[in-house]
């Protein structure tokens, strides 16, 4: 029988893998890749399946979950007090595992993306951020396996292109298969400067004072938890893409009165919350297969027995009703395999 990607992805969407494989070392990921490339096979190489929308119709190719494990620091304990400390992660390690790792052991930069789901390899190619952090900021650089050059190549913090969620690898989607992730973090008790209001106002600190990195990761995960955004199987709030629309950057003069707003390169970045919830489209707008979180108006969510077409149905509903009370368009985050939004 073969393998749904339902049972692989965080929306618990996805039709059949016409072959499913699993690479538990670095080595057999890049033969798994090799091999469908050079029968010229359809790939689709997967770990947490977080940020992926699968057609109902599956994936006609090969499936390749990474599941390589591994944490290592250049330096451990007081070495690495002044310098800070040099940490590879495989690709294939989960998210939050490594930041929960990395506040135990006293290591400062990451505690803001706790409660993030996914794999470590995932993080860079979207450039993952929440509550003031972004893993640009922490990477050092990323190794991958090229799939055009047939080569493994690292590519520094400078060379990889970081935008808002945003990378060269998301720019140039396929090509790089991310093998492991090096972070450049502080060492140190009291996370990074808080540079999220409302995250500072949980932890009772003022915007640029820094908290005990216990203290950090517990209130993000709080108020994550509050927006349905920490997976929980028996929460269907969770059964998400996590935010399923970025944030739009606009030009000034196309701001919304009343829209909240963020410096940006090209204009200002505003919020997809604000806009769907002020075009109409409350908190658990849908039907009883797919709605709107009830929690957050950004995660579409599979209420059980949906499809990825009652989803994508969904999605176009708000996309298109934001754009009619706007004009402001709104972009998927997730990556659609098989269908198109």
């Amino acid at each position: 029988m073969p393998d749904l990607l339902a049972d692989h992805t965080t929306l618990r969407l996805g039709g059949p893998a016409a072959r499913f494989e699993t690479a538990t070392t670095e080595d057999r990921l890049v033969e798994l890749v090799s091999a469908a490339d050079a029968a010229g096979e359809p790939l689709l190489v997967l770990a947490g399946g977080s940020n992926l929308v699968v057609a109902d119709e599956g994936f006609a190719g090969t499936v390749v979950k990474v599941a390589t494990t591994g944490v290592s620091a250049d330096v451990e304990g007081d070495d690495a007090s002044c310098g800070g400390v040099l940490v590879t992660v495989a690709a294939g390690e989960p998210w939050d595992g490594f930041v929960a790792t990395a506040v135990q052991r006293g290591w400062v930069g990451i505690e803001a993306l706790s409660g993030i789901p996914g794999s470590v390899g995932a993080t860079p190619i979207q450039n993952v951020g929440a509550y003031g952090q972004e893993v640009s900021q922490t990477v050092a650089s990323v190794r991958v396996w090229d799939r055009t050059l047939k080569v493994a190549r690292t590519f520094a913090n400078a060379d990889c292109g970081f935008g808002y969620r945003h990378s060269r690898f998301k720019a140039d989607p396929g090509r790089h298969v991310v093998l492991s992730v090096t972070f450049q973090l502080a060492q140190g008790d009291l996370g990074a400067p808080v540079g999220y209001a409302e995250l500072a106002r949980t932890l009772g600190v003022d915007a640029g004072q820094r908290a005990p990195l216990t203290d950090v990761r517990e209130a993000v995960l709080e108020l994550r938890r509050g927006k349905g955004m920490v997976l929980d199987a028996d929460d269907h709030d969770t059964w998400s893409a996590g935010s399923f629309f970025t944030n739009p950057v606009v030009a000034a003069d196309a701001l919304p009165d009343g829209a909240p707003a963020w410096p940006a390169d090209d204009g200002v970045k505003t919020s997809a919350a604000w806009l769907i919830e002020h075009a109409g489209f409350a908190k658990g707008h849908g039907s009883a297969t797919v709605a709107l979180s009830r929690k957050h108006t950004l995660a579409l969510t599979n209420r059980g027995g949906a499809t990825t077409t009652e989803l994508l149905d969904l999605a176009r509903e708000v996309r298109d009703g934001v754009e009619a009370r706007f004009g402001i368009r709104l972009v998927n985050e997730p990556v659609l395999v098989g269908c198109e939004l």
